[in-house]
């Protein structure tokens, strides 16, 4: 059996460092080889992930002082102590203190291997539960943008690479692909503006004459029903970030004013002759391409290009389905504990329609999908398409059949928990026919069964 792992082998003696070595790799590990502690010490990393074998008797650093060392960097990595017979009860304490196994010369070569084997596998989970709470705490964090394709990969790198910067953003995406959260990274990932208040607005949620007062404030009487001053969110996000939301329903006039707002840095509230002074950084997303002439309409040219200094864009659920699952997963634990539910088992057709379905409402239709999963609202079969949408697809007739004879067979099986005297039932047909289907149509009954 070849095992894959990285061996730190410290011993003093040269001759038994080299039979170690060669034993160990024939086995398939990789092995570093120190005849120092010193020196292995100063090559060890935090999130080293393999194992170190050891020599108790060393001149300078001993095997126990190594160990210690090793304590206080990694606790859960696993030291093994090689041990002469007078050194016996020392390893016993150490393997009280945390060591993970300790062996007395001489010693056959197979004791030895199977030892740093099972140590590496130790290894192996440790490391592998560190990375999956890693990603759980982060999960938390940067929903939605957690996902593993390189289209999010890219996204998370640029989102930090500029979070420290001051330059205004442009944000690209459909409805429910996470516009704002991407703008909540920024504020948050940035040193200096996330102690300051990030402030949203959406462009389109407000009648034109009032968003001019929300995003300016205004003077006590500067026009009927302002009775006292106001700061407006341009100005209450002074240190900190303002997000504009569907900036392209913004109204003409103001567009003009935010424009000199970008350039000048500067605001002047309803009915005052003053400018102030404020510190942004204005994070815009828009549900259309600003950059096509056809889809902008009336949205100022000049304000685009003053926005797209740098832009980024949120690729839709559909072309990064490979994400889907781990999303999936992370709603359907948040909505468990939101409604305090236990986390429901996942059927096969929920599973089928994750997969097939094209999530025109993104991430945010994927969430809503998962609390009604838990709900118990979705237990049945997802439609996933209309029978007007199945008879116009792509393939002849009789492939369009098939597929539709396949997706009945699965919703049968689904129903009946994969029992195959209730499925051939339901269904009418003759258990050897069932048979045939299921080999025809690749279906594996065993998936429909409760686990």
């Amino acid at each position: 059996m070849t095992v894959m792992g990285t061996v730190y082998l410290v011993d003093d003696d040269s001759q038994l460092r080299k039979a170690m070595r060669q034993t160990l790799e024939l086995e398939g590990m990789t092995v570093m080889p120190f005849p120092k502690a010193e020196l292995a010490l100063d090559a060890l990393e935090e999130n080293f992930d393999g194992v170190i074998v050891t020599d108790v008797r060393m001149p300078g650093m001993d095997g126990l002082q190594f160990f210690e060392h090793v304590r206080k960097i990694d606790a859960d990595l696993p030291v093994i102590l090689i041990t002469g017979h007078g050194d016996v009860p020392m390893a016993v304490s150490a393997l009280q203190n945390g060591a993970y196994d300790f062996i007395a010369k001489p010693f056959p070569a197979e004791r030895m291997v199977e030892s740093v084997r099972r140590a590496l596998e130790k290894r192996r989970l440790v490391m592998e539960n560190r990375a999956l709470k890693q990603a759980a705490d982060q999960s938390i964090d940067d929903m939605p943008l957690l996902g593993q394709t390189p289209a999010m990969e890219r996204l998370r790198n640029t989102l930090r690479h500029i979070a420290d910067t001051d330059v205004d953003v442009l944000v690209a995406g459909e409805t429910g692909s996470g516009k704002e959260v991407v703008a909540t990274a920024l504020h948050r990932w940035s040193k200096k503006r996330s102690h300051g208040n990030f402030v949203a607005l959406n462009c389109g949620a407000l009648p034109e004459t009032v968003i001019e007062s929300e995003l300016f404030g205004h003077e006590a009487g500067a026009f009927t029903g302002a009775q006292k001053k106001r700061i407006g969110r341009i100005e209450y996000s002074s240190g900190g970030t303002l997000f504009l939301d569907e900036i392209e329903s913004m109204p003409p006039a103001l567009q003009v004013k935010m424009l000199r707002v970008l350039e000048m840095r500067e605001v002047s509230p309803v009915g005052s002759n003053e400018e102030r002074s404020v510190d942004i950084r204005v994070v815009a997303a828009a549900k259309v391409d600003l950059g096509d002439p056809e889809q902008r309409k009336d949205f100022r040219e000049d304000l685009y290009y003053r926005l797209n200094v740098v832009t980024l864009s949120i690729p839709p659920l559909r072309e990064r389905r490979a994400d889907i699952p781990l999303l999936f997963s992370h709603f359907v634990s948040k909505a468990s504990s939101r409604f305090g539910m236990p986390v429901p088992q996942i059927g096969a057709s929920v599973s089928r329609y994750l997969n097939e379905h094209q999530w025109p409402g993104n991430v945010r239709e994927l969430g809503h999908f998962a609390e009604r999963v838990v709900l118990g609202l979705e237990g049945g079969q997802p439609q996933i398409s209309s029978p007007a949408a199945i008879s116009s697809g792509s393939g002849t007739l009789s492939e369009r059949m098939d597929r539709q004879e396949a997706d009945i067979i699965r919703e049968t099986l689904e129903k009946h928990q994969g029992d195959v005297a209730e499925t051939i039932a339901a269904l009418g047909i003759a258990r050897k026919t069932f048979y045939d289907k299921l080999q025809r149509h690749n279906i594996n009954r065993s998936d429909y069964v409760p686990k």
